[in-house]
């Protein structure tokens, strides 16, 4: 009879079955197309092999920190940590199983309070609170580019951390093509609904182009 993983054990392979870049990742370069309504706005962002980025070509500041921070947000799912160094001073507990299979992990020793759920061995929620604000991420769905999975379609609720008072929640629909060695976004739709305003913003990338590794 095999022996009930412990929650730590449950939670690690989790984190270790997600889909990250390897130490050669080269960095690459790509065209964006925003659109949002009838605003189209178009630039070139480059991610480089330390993980840096580089957003160039956008006239409207607001548009350009949006993408910059946007694309920080897709390298930092990208890049491999190991689990000692990310959760290592962690504790972890089981909690109750939902519904749906999935297992709540929860987390001692963090420092925004985050706790998890594990479902098929992927974590697919997830629960931090940063500064003024709490926040929520569920996924629905993921790719599984059989190196490890990646959320495809998931969402992120906003709320205040004193009050519960709903902020924001944004519905994420992510496309992903293998490019060379590398699973890379080539799309991204973005629902956006606040108070009882709802937009949908579209990110396409195209004309993507591994960087040429760095001859030493």
């Amino acid at each position: 009879m095999t022996e009930p993983k412990s929650a730590c054990e449950l939670f690690k392979a989790a984190y270790e079955n997600r889909y990250t870049w390897d130490d050669n990742f080269p960095g690459y370069s790509t065209d964006v197309e925003i659109k949002q309504g009838n605003e189209v706005y178009t630039g070139t962002v480059r991610i480089n092999s330390n993980l840096s980025v580089e957003v160039s070509g956008f006239d409207d500041e607001k548009v350009h920190e949006s993408i910059y921070n946007q694309m920080r947000d897709i390298v930092t799912h990208r890049k491999r940590t190991s689990f000692e160094k990310a959760h290592g001073k962690n504790q972890f507990s089981l909690g109750e199983t939902d519904v749906t299979g999935a297992v709540a992990i929860l987390v001692k020793g963090d420092a925004m309070g985050s706790n998890y759920k594990v479902r098929d061995g992927e974590i697919c929620h997830v629960s931090r609170v940063m500064g003024p604000m709490a926040f929520t991420i569920n996924t629905k769905e993921s790719l599984d580019t059989g190196e490890g999975y990646v959320s495809s379609n998931y969402n992120a609720i906003f709320r205040n951390p004193k009050t519960g008072d709903l902020l924001a929640k944004r519905e994420f629909e992510d496309t992903f093509e293998k490019i060379g060695n590398y699973y890379l976004m080539t799309r991204q739709l973005v629902h956006s609904i606040e108070e009882k305003n709802k937009t949908t913003t579209e990110f396409n990338f195209s004309n993507i182009k591994l960087l040429e590794p760095a001859v030493v």
